[in-house]
Parts: C-alpha cells; sequence; structure tokens
C-alpha cells in the first residue's frame, strides 16, 4: 500500500484494514496484466520502494525466485503486514525489510540493478525529487520499472455523470493531498526529463463485462468502486457533492457490473535504464 513520503503527501484512502484487502485483491486480480514480463535474475538486487503491506511484493518474489529484494516503505505497521504476508506465502523469498523515506534512501550511489515501483507515484508530491533519488541508488544500465494507473482512461456502459462525477471527486481531493490520479499519462516525459534512457511506455488495459466474472468481481467492484467508494466522507467534508448525488453516482458505478454494464480502464507500465557514464 502507497504510504506518504513526505508529511505533505497523504494517502487518501486510509490505512485501515479493508484498504489493505482491496490493495491485495487489486494485486491478486492484475497480477497477469502487470507483472508479465517483469523477472529479475537470480542473486541480482532489486530495491522496490512504497511496498506498503506487500500486495506487490508476493509476485515480486513469485516472479524472481532467487532475486535479492529489499522493500521500501515509510509505515512500520504497513511493513509489518507486508512481512507477515509475504512470509506465509514465499517463506523461502531474500526480502530485506526496511523502513525509510523514498526521498531520502539509506543506500549508496548505484546500489541496486533493478528498482521496481507500483501504484506509488501517483501519491507524491514532490515526483520528479523521487525519481532523482531513485535513479540515484540505480547503478549505471540498471532497470526502473514503473506502473501507474490513470483515472481519465475510466469509461463505461452505461455511461453516467454522476459516476463520472464521483471519480473526478477522488481525482481533485488526490491533487489536494499532493498527488495525481491522472499520472499514467505522464509517465514517458517524467522519465526523460529525470535523466533516464531507453524510456517505453506500454498500456495495460482492463476491460470487464459478463464474460469475465472475475475483472467484473476483482477490478470494478473490489478494486475501482471500493476505491472511490472510501473517499466518501472525505469528498462531503471538503463540500464536493451530497450525499444524494454521491450515492447516485456510486449506484451508477454498481450498474456497469450488470450482466449489461462494461468497465474500460487503462494502467500505464514504464520500463527505463540509467545511462552509462
Amino acid at each position: 500500500m502507497p504510504t506518504p513520503t513526505t508529511p505533505n503527501t497523504r494517502y487518501i484512502h486510509g490505512y485501515a484494514p479493508h484498504e489493505a484487502n482491496r490493495l491485495g485483491d487489486q494485486a491478486d486480480t492484475l497480477a497477469d496484466l502487470l507483472h508479465a514480463g517483469t523477472a529479475y535474475p537470480p542473486g541480482s538486487r532489486v530495491l522496490e520502494v512504497g511496498c506498503g503491506v506487500g500486495a506487490q511484493t508476493v509476485h515480486l518474489v513469485r516472479s524472481s525466485p532467487g532475486a535479492r529484494i529489499t522493500a521500501v516503505d515509510l509505515s512500520a505497521p504497513s511493513l509489518a503486514r507486508a512481512r507477515a504476508q509475504v512470509t506465509s506465502q514465499a517463506p523461502d523469498a531474500d526480502v530485506t525489510w526496511q523502513q525509510a523515506d523514498l526521498h531520502h534512501l539509506p543506500h549508496p550511489d548505484g546500489h541496486f540493478d533493478h528498482l521496481f515501483a507500483c501504484f506509488v507515484l501517483e501519491h507524491l508530491g514532490d515526483t520528479p525529487r523521487a525519481l532523482a533519488e531513485m535513479r540515484r541508488v540505480l547503478r549505471p544500465g540498471g532497470s526502473l520499472t514503473v506502473i501507474e494507473g490513470d483515472h481519465g482512461s475510466a469509461f463505461f456502459h452505461p455511461d453516467s455523470e454522476h459516476a463520472r462525477a464521483v471519480i473526478g471527486h477522488q481525482v481533485r481531493l488526490q491533487s489536494s493531498a499532493g498527488g495525481n490520479a491522472l499520472l499514467g499519462r505522464e509517465l514517458a516525459p517524467l522519465l526523460r526529463h529525470s535523466g533516464f534512457t531507453g524510456v517505453t511506455v506500454r498500456p495495460r488495459t482492463v476491460y470487464a463485462d459478463h464474460t469475465r466474472p472475475a475483472l467484473v468481481d476483482g477490478f470494478t467492484r473490489r478494486t475501482f468502486i471500493a476505491m472511490i467508494e472510501s473517499i466518501r466522507d472525505t469528498a462531503l467534508t471538503a463540500g464536493l457533492t451530497t450525499p444524494s448525488a454521491w450515492d447516485r453516482g456510486i449506484a451508477d458505478l454498481h450498474r456497469t457490473t450488470e450482466d449489461d454494464g462494461t468497465f474500460h480502464y487503462t494502467f500505464f507500465k514504464a520500463t527505463a535504464v540509467r545511462p552509462r557514464p
């Protein structure tokens, strides 16, 4: 689970157990889509930044047996949960757990062969600074993999201005908290401007309808709609909406999970390299 990396950055979905469960559901549902093509050689040093509750770490260790993974997060409770989860599911994995600020990583220059960040940059208040620190600890010629979503990519049937409005409230609240829920579309220029080369960004699209019930349940209901539902009180307190308007928007989102409904969302997966001198 992403956690704040500076006092000015706030994870707007909170840290309750149901949010940790949502992140686990998301990681498991999307593992094949998002982790395909990502595997690190045995013995290689891999840094996962913003590991949170270990939802993505579990899949990293499964796809890269023998890799030496360091999982970093600012939250001690999240790290404890991550350690317990990975230990129970992959007891032989070589994972070092470390509480640290992403903007001040306690590692020497060029220490890691590979870096992995999933759903982390969108929550940061100073993304260029974070990328500069990540570049610092990556060895020349080492690889960076970044996965982010983009809430502007969500569309669905039946269409609904009320549903689009509640998604818009989430985007606005994340922005006011210092993040960017539309970051996926910006990955390519962000990485190039941060000094990485060989930047490649590819869309990873989720499409769910009645012929894909696992995605309807695992992604549309339990990942995306659950994420939007989690900011209800914050949106109401901020005066962005009314209870009736909110409830109408959420009901219309749930309408997309019915037999004649459809839901589409695009993630963006970027790879890049720290250039050699």
